[in-house]
């Protein structure tokens, strides 16, 4: 019996997220999605609006730094008899921090949750998806997965970190049928979080300054469709305003 399809999305908060807003796109598209974060309430809410509009979806548990956590994610929509036809690292962590102001442990926890847990995620992803040689790995990246700024060096070394671990990634396992995309977001996206923390900048940008979550949504579902022969690695997303 043919197995169902799915997309695995990991970094799930609030429902006006990156997270949210690609797991409800992919449901959209006929995928059931199985969506991870560390709040129960939060994936809950997102879940009942998914299904609300005629998708499906799990809800699991899960710190993306605990490496049990994330096997635990992959086996459960294995073992449900899903295939993983998309799997999208979307934890995104920043502390601004000047460097000399800037501790070990909190050096420590950004490279956790931007970079550790990406290799925890997309060897997990990998493993799923070889033998059936298809599949599309997504690492959400940012401004500082290119260039690093203070007060924010040390979530720069860690977006870096991501990138690298992408690049690798994709030359190891692209011949393998494996699509693995690193998406740098180089802008504030126009979400809960940026409307919660500073409103003042958000109506500064004004009409389409801020990346808008539907119209990144659709741009991970075009790569994901694209022709083997003409596949994207690395692309930079930011608003039209936005300068570069």
């Amino acid at each position: 019996m043919e197995k169902k399809c799915s997309a695995i999305v990991i970094g799930v908060g609030p429902e006006q997220g990156l997270g949210a807003s690609l797991a409800n796109f992919f449901a959209e598209k006929g995928l059931h999605v199985f969506i991870a974060g560390r709040s129960e309430y939060k994936l809950q809410k997102v879940a009942e609006k998914i299904r609300q509009k005629g998708g499906s979806a799990t809800t699991v548990v899960a710190d993306a730094t605990i490496e049990r956590d994330v096997a635990h994610l992959f086996r459960m929509a294995i073992q449900e008899g899903y295939n993983i036809d998309i799997a999208a690292y979307n934890v995104d962590s920043n502390i601004p921090s000047p460097l000399l102001e800037t501790d070990t442990k909190t050096y420590y926890e950004l490279w956790k949750q931007n970079c550790l847990g990406a290799f925890f995620f997309g060897k997990e992803a990998v493993n799923a998806m070889k033998n059936k040689q298809k599949g599309t790995l997504f690492f959400t990246g940012a401004t500082a997965s290119l260039r690093a700024k203070p007060p924010f060096t040390a979530f720069a070394s860690a977006k870096a970190g991501l990138r690298a671990l992408a690049q690798g990634m994709a030359r190891e396992f692209s011949p393998q049928g494996i699509h693995v995309v690193h998406a740098i977001i180089d802008g504030v996206i126009d979400g809960e979080r940026a409307r919660d923390q500073f409103p003042d900048y958000v109506k500064s940008k004004g009409h389409d300054g801020l990346l808008q979550l539907d119209a990144i949504a659709e741009t991970y579902w075009a790569i994901h469709k694209q022709h083997p022969s003409a596949w994207t690695h690395e692309l930079d997303l930011r608003p039209f305003k936005e300068p570069f």
